[in-house]
């Protein structure tokens, strides 16, 4: 009877601890998340590039970059005529 005891005691305490941590799982991950989140955010806080231009959260902003002219009378380099020896 003592060992009907011990194996139920076993089973109770083992869907009991599984039912607590489901529940509080997610608490303890979301904790973490957020304790991890504004650490990194006091570190690299005033890393912020705070330009002049603010813009509003989904303003689409297009920057292009200066059209660069190629100059075709540049040299490049020597020609070289090679020819095969037999």
């Amino acid at each position: 009877m003592v060992l009907l005891q011990t194996i139920l005691i076993i089973i109770l305490v083992y869907f009991g601890l599984k039912l607590l941590l489901k529940w509080l799982a997610p608490k303890l991950l979301n904790y973490a998340i957020k304790k991890t989140s504004e650490r990194f955010g006091q570190q690299f806080g005033g890393a912020q590039d705070f330009s002049g231009d603010r813009t509003h959260e989904g303003d689409t902003t297009i920057v292009k970059k200066p059209f660069r002219k190629s100059n075709p009378s540049k040299k490049v380099g020597e020609y070289i005529d090679f020819e095969e020896i037999d």
